[in-house]
Protein backbone atom coordinates (compact mmCIF):
# COMPACT_ATOMS: atom_id res chain seq x y z
CA UNK A 1 0.00 0.00 0.00
CA UNK A 2 1.34 3.10 -1.32
CA UNK A 3 1.02 6.30 0.97
CA UNK A 4 0.33 9.66 -0.81
CA UNK A 5 0.03 12.99 1.03
CA UNK A 6 -2.25 15.44 -0.42
CA UNK A 7 -2.40 18.97 0.81
CA UNK A 8 -5.35 21.02 0.40
CA UNK A 9 -7.44 17.66 0.90
CA UNK A 10 -10.31 19.11 1.91
CA UNK A 11 -10.80 21.39 -1.01
CA UNK A 12 -12.74 20.95 -4.19
CA UNK A 13 -10.03 18.78 -5.98
CA UNK A 14 -8.68 17.48 -3.41
CA UNK A 15 -11.81 15.71 -2.22
CA UNK A 16 -12.14 14.33 -5.59
CA UNK A 17 -8.37 13.10 -5.76
CA UNK A 18 -8.38 11.50 -2.35
CA UNK A 19 -11.39 9.76 -2.64
CA UNK A 20 -10.04 8.10 -6.02
CA UNK A 21 -6.82 7.65 -4.02
CA UNK A 22 -8.66 5.72 -1.56
CA UNK A 23 -10.28 3.78 -4.11
CA UNK A 24 -7.22 2.41 -5.74
CA UNK A 25 -6.12 1.18 -2.51
CA UNK A 26 -3.59 3.77 -1.61
CA UNK A 27 -3.21 5.19 2.44
CA UNK A 28 -3.97 8.60 2.09
CA UNK A 29 -2.40 11.76 4.19
CA UNK A 30 -4.11 15.05 4.15
CA UNK A 31 -3.41 18.25 5.02
CA UNK A 32 -5.68 21.61 5.28
CA UNK A 33 -5.89 24.49 6.99
CA UNK A 34 -9.93 24.92 6.36
CA UNK A 35 -8.93 28.58 5.69
CA UNK A 36 -12.49 31.09 5.53
CA UNK A 37 -11.89 32.24 1.48
CA UNK A 38 -15.42 30.20 1.28
CA UNK A 39 -17.74 28.08 3.40
CA UNK A 40 -15.85 26.05 5.71
CA UNK A 41 -18.68 24.28 6.54
CA UNK A 42 -18.40 22.78 2.79
CA UNK A 43 -15.19 21.98 3.38
CA UNK A 44 -15.79 20.50 6.57
CA UNK A 45 -18.55 18.06 5.05
CA UNK A 46 -16.12 17.13 2.71
CA UNK A 47 -13.80 16.21 5.05
CA UNK A 48 -16.02 13.92 7.56
CA UNK A 49 -17.19 12.16 3.91
CA UNK A 50 -13.06 11.41 3.81
CA UNK A 51 -12.56 10.09 7.17
CA UNK A 52 -15.21 7.71 6.51
CA UNK A 53 -12.39 5.44 5.30
CA UNK A 54 -9.98 3.89 6.98
CA UNK A 55 -7.19 4.45 4.93
CA UNK A 56 -7.90 8.72 5.50
CA UNK A 57 -6.12 10.57 8.16
CA UNK A 58 -6.06 14.52 7.61
CA UNK A 59 -4.01 17.32 9.58
CA UNK A 60 -5.91 20.51 10.07
CA UNK A 61 -2.75 23.07 9.91
CA UNK A 62 -1.27 25.73 7.23
CA UNK A 63 1.33 24.31 5.35
CA UNK A 64 3.19 27.20 5.43
CA UNK A 65 3.64 26.76 9.63
CA UNK A 66 7.58 26.17 9.78
CA UNK A 67 8.75 22.78 10.37
CA UNK A 68 5.22 21.25 10.38
CA UNK A 69 5.70 19.58 7.12
CA UNK A 70 9.42 18.33 7.65
CA UNK A 71 7.14 16.51 10.81
CA UNK A 72 4.74 14.88 8.19
CA UNK A 73 7.63 13.75 6.20
CA UNK A 74 9.27 12.39 8.53
CA UNK A 75 6.43 10.73 9.85
CA UNK A 76 4.77 9.29 7.01
CA UNK A 77 7.33 9.17 4.51
CA UNK A 78 5.01 9.11 1.47
CA UNK A 79 5.68 7.64 -1.77
CA UNK A 80 3.69 10.27 -3.73
CA UNK A 81 2.57 13.74 -2.78
CA UNK A 82 -0.08 16.10 -4.58
CA UNK A 83 0.07 19.96 -4.14
CA UNK A 84 -2.80 20.85 -4.16
CA UNK A 85 -3.33 23.54 -1.25
CA UNK A 86 -3.48 27.38 -2.59
CA UNK A 87 -5.09 30.48 -1.89
CA UNK A 88 -6.97 30.42 -5.30
CA UNK A 89 -8.91 33.25 -6.91
CA UNK A 90 -7.74 35.91 -9.18
CA UNK A 91 -10.27 38.59 -7.80
CA UNK A 92 -9.44 38.11 -4.56
CA UNK A 93 -5.77 38.56 -5.14
CA UNK A 94 -6.33 41.93 -5.69
CA UNK A 95 -7.89 42.12 -1.92
CA UNK A 96 -4.96 40.07 -0.23
CA UNK A 97 -1.93 39.64 -1.92
CA UNK A 98 -0.44 38.36 1.66
CA UNK A 99 -2.33 35.73 1.56
CA UNK A 100 -1.17 34.48 -1.86
CA UNK A 101 2.44 35.16 -0.74
CA UNK A 102 2.03 33.26 2.50
CA UNK A 103 0.19 29.96 1.39
CA UNK A 104 1.31 29.88 -2.51
CA UNK A 105 5.12 30.83 -2.43
CA UNK A 106 6.13 29.71 1.29
CA UNK A 107 3.91 27.01 1.92
CA UNK A 108 5.29 25.92 -0.87
CA UNK A 109 8.78 26.78 -0.36
CA UNK A 110 8.21 24.36 2.73
CA UNK A 111 6.98 21.43 1.41
CA UNK A 112 10.27 21.70 -0.68
CA UNK A 113 12.32 21.46 1.94
CA UNK A 114 10.55 18.54 3.48
CA UNK A 115 10.99 16.53 0.26
CA UNK A 116 14.83 17.33 0.24
CA UNK A 117 15.05 15.90 3.47
CA UNK A 118 12.83 13.09 3.07
CA UNK A 119 12.71 12.23 -0.81
CA UNK A 120 9.60 10.86 -2.16
CA UNK A 121 8.98 9.10 -5.53
CA UNK A 122 7.39 11.37 -7.18
CA UNK A 123 5.69 15.31 -6.45
CA UNK A 124 2.54 16.59 -8.57
CA UNK A 125 2.20 20.21 -7.63
CA UNK A 126 -0.93 22.07 -9.23
CA UNK A 127 -0.44 25.57 -11.19
CA UNK A 128 -2.84 27.24 -13.05
CA UNK A 129 -3.79 28.25 -16.86
CA UNK A 130 -3.48 31.58 -15.61
CA UNK A 131 0.64 31.32 -15.85
CA UNK A 132 0.18 32.18 -19.55
CA UNK A 133 -1.47 35.14 -18.65
CA UNK A 134 -1.45 37.64 -21.57
CA UNK A 135 -0.07 34.98 -24.32
CA UNK A 136 -2.69 35.72 -27.37
CA UNK A 137 -1.44 31.92 -28.98
CA UNK A 138 -4.13 29.76 -28.84
CA UNK A 139 -4.25 26.58 -27.86
CA UNK A 140 -2.08 27.45 -24.90
CA UNK A 141 1.01 24.60 -25.25
CA UNK A 142 3.39 23.85 -22.51
CA UNK A 143 6.53 24.76 -24.35
CA UNK A 144 4.83 28.20 -24.75
CA UNK A 145 6.21 31.62 -23.02
CA UNK A 146 4.75 32.49 -19.98
CA UNK A 147 6.53 35.63 -18.77
CA UNK A 148 3.66 38.13 -18.58
CA UNK A 149 1.16 36.77 -15.79
CA UNK A 150 -1.92 38.85 -15.34
CA UNK A 151 -2.79 38.90 -11.74
CA UNK A 152 -0.92 38.51 -8.31
CA UNK A 153 -2.32 34.93 -7.86
CA UNK A 154 -0.81 34.13 -11.45
CA UNK A 155 2.04 35.60 -10.71
CA UNK A 156 2.34 33.18 -7.14
CA UNK A 157 1.83 30.14 -9.35
CA UNK A 158 4.29 30.86 -11.69
CA UNK A 159 6.51 31.32 -8.98
CA UNK A 160 6.14 28.07 -7.89
CA UNK A 161 6.90 26.19 -11.01
CA UNK A 162 10.29 27.88 -10.83
CA UNK A 163 11.00 27.21 -7.21
CA UNK A 164 9.88 23.39 -7.78
CA UNK A 165 12.15 23.52 -10.98
CA UNK A 166 15.05 24.58 -9.10
CA UNK A 167 14.50 21.88 -6.22
CA UNK A 168 14.08 19.07 -9.04
CA UNK A 169 17.52 20.15 -10.16
CA UNK A 170 19.48 20.84 -7.22
CA UNK A 171 18.37 17.82 -5.54
CA UNK A 172 16.94 15.13 -8.35
CA UNK A 173 13.40 15.72 -7.14
CA UNK A 174 11.14 14.34 -9.77
CA UNK A 175 8.30 17.35 -10.02
CA UNK A 176 5.47 17.03 -12.04
CA UNK A 177 3.41 20.80 -12.15
CA UNK A 178 0.22 20.81 -13.44
CA UNK A 179 -2.05 23.58 -15.34
CA UNK A 180 -5.49 23.13 -14.50
CA UNK A 181 -8.38 24.81 -16.70
CA UNK A 182 -11.47 26.43 -15.10
CA UNK A 183 -12.65 22.71 -13.00
CA UNK A 184 -16.32 22.24 -12.44
CA UNK A 185 -18.28 19.77 -10.75
CA UNK A 186 -19.85 18.58 -7.59
CA UNK A 187 -18.74 19.94 -4.37
CA UNK A 188 -17.43 23.21 -6.42
CA UNK A 189 -15.96 26.04 -5.37
CA UNK A 190 -19.00 28.62 -4.32
CA UNK A 191 -16.42 31.64 -5.75
CA UNK A 192 -16.69 29.99 -9.10
CA UNK A 193 -18.72 31.02 -11.78
CA UNK A 194 -21.04 27.67 -12.22
CA UNK A 195 -21.48 27.50 -8.70
CA UNK A 196 -22.58 31.28 -8.55
CA UNK A 197 -24.46 31.31 -11.54
CA UNK A 198 -26.63 28.44 -10.32
CA UNK A 199 -27.13 29.92 -7.08
CA UNK A 200 -28.25 33.47 -8.43
CA UNK A 201 -30.55 31.61 -11.39
CA UNK A 202 -32.11 29.29 -9.28
CA UNK A 203 -32.85 32.05 -6.29
CA UNK A 204 -34.46 34.49 -9.81
CA UNK A 205 -31.27 36.95 -9.39
CA UNK A 206 -29.28 38.38 -11.83
CA UNK A 207 -25.58 37.27 -12.90
CA UNK A 208 -22.73 39.00 -13.45
CA UNK A 209 -21.52 38.41 -16.99
CA UNK A 210 -18.35 39.70 -17.18
CA UNK A 211 -16.27 41.30 -20.64
CA UNK A 212 -20.03 41.93 -21.86
CA UNK A 213 -20.16 38.31 -22.08
CA UNK A 214 -17.01 38.08 -24.69
CA UNK A 215 -15.09 35.58 -22.84
CA UNK A 216 -14.11 32.03 -23.46
CA UNK A 217 -12.68 29.58 -20.77
CA UNK A 218 -11.93 25.90 -21.39
CA UNK A 219 -13.85 23.82 -18.76
CA UNK A 220 -12.50 20.77 -17.39
CA UNK A 221 -14.53 18.67 -15.26
CA UNK A 222 -13.43 17.34 -12.36
CA UNK A 223 -13.42 13.50 -12.45
CA UNK A 224 -11.57 13.98 -15.96
CA UNK A 225 -8.87 15.96 -14.12
CA UNK A 226 -8.63 13.65 -11.55
CA UNK A 227 -7.97 10.68 -14.25
CA UNK A 228 -5.16 12.96 -15.98
CA UNK A 229 -3.76 13.18 -12.34
CA UNK A 230 -4.12 10.04 -11.57
CA UNK A 231 -2.40 8.39 -15.18
CA UNK A 232 0.33 11.14 -14.53
CA UNK A 233 1.41 9.74 -10.45
CA UNK A 234 2.87 7.18 -12.53
CA UNK A 235 4.58 9.02 -15.17
CA UNK A 236 7.37 9.94 -13.27
CA UNK A 237 10.09 12.42 -15.12
CA UNK A 238 13.28 11.52 -15.50
CA UNK A 239 16.38 14.01 -16.03
CA UNK A 240 17.22 13.71 -19.85
CA UNK A 241 20.35 12.30 -20.95
CA UNK A 242 22.59 14.87 -22.71
CA UNK A 243 19.94 16.97 -21.96
CA UNK A 244 17.62 15.68 -25.07
CA UNK A 245 14.10 16.89 -25.00
CA UNK A 246 11.67 14.83 -27.82
CA UNK A 247 9.88 17.71 -29.51
CA UNK A 248 6.55 19.25 -28.17
CA UNK A 249 7.47 17.57 -24.68
CA UNK A 250 8.04 20.28 -21.45
CA UNK A 251 10.09 18.39 -19.99
CA UNK A 252 13.45 19.90 -18.41
CA UNK A 253 16.76 19.65 -20.16
CA UNK A 254 18.38 19.45 -16.73
CA UNK A 255 15.79 18.17 -13.87
CA UNK A 256 13.38 15.61 -13.72
CA UNK A 257 10.93 18.34 -14.02
CA UNK A 258 7.99 18.49 -16.39
CA UNK A 259 4.77 20.61 -16.95
CA UNK A 260 1.79 19.52 -18.34
CA UNK A 261 -1.56 20.74 -19.08
CA UNK A 262 -4.96 18.85 -18.19
CA UNK A 263 -7.73 20.36 -19.68
CA UNK A 264 -10.62 19.54 -21.96
CA UNK A 265 -9.31 21.06 -25.17
CA UNK A 266 -12.44 23.17 -26.12
CA UNK A 267 -13.05 27.24 -25.34
CA UNK A 268 -16.51 27.42 -24.81
CA UNK A 269 -18.17 31.13 -24.95
CA UNK A 270 -19.55 32.24 -21.93
CA UNK A 271 -23.02 32.39 -23.28
CA UNK A 272 -23.22 28.72 -24.01
CA UNK A 273 -21.66 27.74 -20.62
CA UNK A 274 -24.55 30.02 -19.11
CA UNK A 275 -27.23 28.71 -21.30
CA UNK A 276 -25.71 24.91 -20.43
CA UNK A 277 -26.72 26.36 -16.93
CA UNK A 278 -30.41 27.54 -17.88
CA UNK A 279 -30.73 24.36 -19.93
CA UNK A 280 -29.71 22.29 -16.39
CA UNK A 281 -32.03 24.15 -14.29
CA UNK A 282 -34.91 25.00 -16.54
CA UNK A 283 -34.98 28.28 -15.48
CA UNK A 284 -33.62 31.92 -17.80
CA UNK A 285 -30.72 33.46 -16.40
CA UNK A 286 -31.29 37.57 -16.01
CA UNK A 287 -27.59 38.97 -17.17
CA UNK A 288 -25.96 42.12 -15.89
CA UNK A 289 -23.23 42.64 -18.48
CA UNK A 290 -20.49 44.29 -16.75
CA UNK A 291 -17.01 45.16 -17.96
CA UNK A 292 -13.52 43.25 -17.86
CA UNK A 293 -12.48 42.24 -14.20
CA UNK A 294 -8.30 43.61 -13.70
CA UNK A 295 -6.27 40.28 -13.95
CA UNK A 296 -9.07 38.42 -16.37
CA UNK A 297 -7.90 36.80 -19.63
CA UNK A 298 -10.28 36.85 -22.29
CA UNK A 299 -9.82 33.42 -22.91
CA UNK A 300 -8.39 29.80 -21.99
CA UNK A 301 -7.68 27.03 -24.17
CA UNK A 302 -5.33 24.28 -23.36
CA UNK A 303 -3.51 22.21 -25.96
CA UNK A 304 -3.53 18.41 -23.58
CA UNK A 305 -1.46 16.90 -26.49
CA UNK A 306 0.94 16.23 -23.74
CA UNK A 307 -1.11 14.83 -21.30
CA UNK A 308 -2.26 12.09 -24.40
CA UNK A 309 1.15 11.52 -25.18
CA UNK A 310 1.79 10.21 -21.74
CA UNK A 311 -0.82 8.91 -20.85
CA UNK A 312 -3.32 8.20 -23.73
CA UNK A 313 -6.04 9.61 -22.07
CA UNK A 314 -7.53 13.00 -23.19
CA UNK A 315 -10.56 14.73 -20.48
CA UNK A 316 -13.81 14.01 -22.22
CA UNK A 317 -16.91 15.05 -20.45
CA UNK A 318 -18.72 17.08 -22.37
CA UNK A 319 -20.16 20.76 -21.06
CA UNK A 320 -24.11 19.35 -20.95
CA UNK A 321 -23.22 16.93 -19.03
CA UNK A 322 -20.87 18.38 -16.21
CA UNK A 323 -23.27 20.88 -15.75
CA UNK A 324 -25.77 18.95 -15.22
CA UNK A 325 -24.36 16.95 -12.68
CA UNK A 326 -23.60 20.30 -10.97
CA UNK A 327 -26.98 21.21 -11.03
CA UNK A 328 -28.27 18.03 -9.27
CA UNK A 329 -25.53 17.66 -6.78
CA UNK A 330 -26.05 21.68 -5.76
CA UNK A 331 -30.14 21.60 -5.41
CA UNK A 332 -29.38 17.59 -3.55
CA UNK A 333 -26.41 19.32 -1.37
CA UNK A 334 -29.21 22.71 -0.52
CA UNK A 335 -32.56 21.37 -0.12
CA UNK A 336 -33.95 23.56 -3.61
CA UNK A 337 -35.75 20.76 -5.31
CA UNK A 338 -38.77 22.72 -4.68
CA UNK A 339 -38.49 25.63 -7.17
CA UNK A 340 -41.20 27.53 -6.07
CA UNK A 341 -39.67 27.44 -2.54
CA UNK A 342 -36.33 28.63 -3.78
CA UNK A 343 -36.75 31.45 -5.95
CA UNK A 344 -41.02 31.97 -5.55
CA UNK A 345 -43.51 30.72 -7.60
CA UNK A 346 -43.53 34.34 -9.90
CA UNK A 347 -40.35 34.33 -10.41
CA UNK A 348 -39.81 31.10 -11.82
CA UNK A 349 -38.85 31.74 -15.96
CA UNK A 350 -38.83 27.89 -17.39
CA UNK A 351 -37.17 27.52 -20.77
CA UNK A 352 -39.59 26.84 -23.65
CA UNK A 353 -39.17 23.35 -25.09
Amino acid sequence: MRTALVTGSSGFIGYHLCQRLLADGFRVVGIDNLSEYYDVTLKKRRQTMLLQSPGFSVLNSAIETEGLLDEVFARERPEIVVHLAAQAGVRHSLEDPRSYLNSNMKGTFELLEAARAYPPEHMLLASTSSVYGANTKLPYAEIDRTDHQMSFYAATKKATESMAHSYAHLYDLPVTMFRFFTVYGPWGRPDMALFKFTKAILRGEPIDVYNHGQMMRDFTYVTDLVQGIRLLIDVVPRRPEGGVVPEGDSLSPVAPWRVINIGNSRAVPLGDFISAIEQATGLTARRNPMSMQPGDVPATWADATLLHDLTGYRPHTGLAEGVQAFVDWYRGYYGTNDWAETVGAGDLRRLSG
